[in-house]
């Protein structure tokens, strides 16, 4: 059974393959954290984010220790959500480290699968670099298994957790369906949705009887590392659009950590990643914290969703 240090030998070079080994090993103290008797997991630390979200304990402690993988790679710098702005580290290291920590906090305290995002960039432009220049992204899920997707540029692999906290390979070309019969939104906020993602959404509710002429099934975690672990392993669509409530307008999720390492995974497995009028990897950045809308998935689906956005 191949195990993700000799993936990673085949595939990277020495430097990326000890940092995404750094990340690996930091990801399963993580999981012994979250699943240790003694952790309250949604205790409150008391303060609040980049993003102005409420701090979990466990959010403050998963970044102590990805940061600390950071350190251990020789990173020139690590950004996080957790984290105004960024930290300086190697003046010569070879890469910048962005992550989420521990997406999916909210759901912490009922027992839903939560991750670790992260994208390997290079130190050019302070990180702030188009998608398509990431050197590596991946993000590991903690749930009933703790789990891997991982791309250095050359297609993904999955991984799985051993009991010695080793990655051991599942899939070596993880690829997304093209099609699906299955879509992700949060359809509480269905009243601010623009046109466009009005349209989509009708399109795919009618089912066999409507335009698209099958029927889809809705599916919705909140949580986008389970999101993403679902549509990587049988295909789907993820939606976080922007909408009309103030603050919306950019969408909610961050380009940098989350929308930028998701769309790179997703394109090298064949899928898509769009804004609803731009690839995700050709945005470049112009803030650590910067927000965009994010839909990505099966290919078709995408395209589908593009495609009512062109038409206004």
């Amino acid at each position: 059974m191949t195990n993700l240090a000799a993936y990673l030998d085949s595939r990277a070079g020495p430097e990326l393959a000890a940092a995404i080994g750094e990340l690996a090993a930091a990801a399963a103290r993580i999981s012994a954290e979250i699943r240790a008797p003694r952790r309250v997991l949604d205790a409150v630390a008391g303060d609040v984010n980049a993003d102005g979200d409420t701090q979990k304990a466990l959010d403050v402690l998963a970044d102590e220790i990805i940061l600390g993988a950071a350190r251990q790679a020789g990173a020139a710098a690590y950004m996080s959500e957790e984290r105004e702005a960024a930290i300086p580290l190697e003046p010569d290291g070879p890469f910048i480290i962005a992550s989420d920590p521990l997406d999916g906090s909210s759901n912490i305290g009922v027992n839903v699968s939560i991750g670790t995002i992260f994208s390997v960039l290079p130190t050019a432009g302070a990180g702030l670099v188009a998608g398509r220049a990431q050197h590596a992204a991946g993000f590991f899920v903690y749930g009933p298994q703790t789990t891997l997707l991982v791309t250095v540029g050359a297609g993904v692999a999955s991984f799985r957790m051993d009991a010695d906290g080793n990655f051991q390979m599942i899939d070596d070309n993880v690829r997304i369906p093209e099609q699906t019969g299955e879509f992700a939104i949060n359809a509480g906020n269905q009243r601010y949705w623009l046109p466009p993602v009005q349209r989509y959404i009708a399109d795919c509710v009618a089912g066999a009887d409507g335009p698209r002429g099958r029927n889809f099934s809705q599916r919705y975690v909140g949580s986008l590392v389970a999101e993403a672990w679902r549509i990587f392993s049988r295909g789907g669509v993820f939606l976080y659009p922007a909408d009309s409530r103030d603050g919306f307008a950019d969408g909610r999720l961050r380009l940098v950590y989350e929308a930028a390492p998701m769309a790179l995974l997703v394109e090298q497995a064949g899928g898509r990643a769009t804004d609803g009028t731009r690839d995700i990897l050709d945005i470049t950045p112009t803030a650590v914290h910067q927000r965009v809308p994010l839909v990505f998935g099966s290919s078709e689906e995408v395209d589908e969703v593009a495609s009512q956005h062109a038409a206004g």
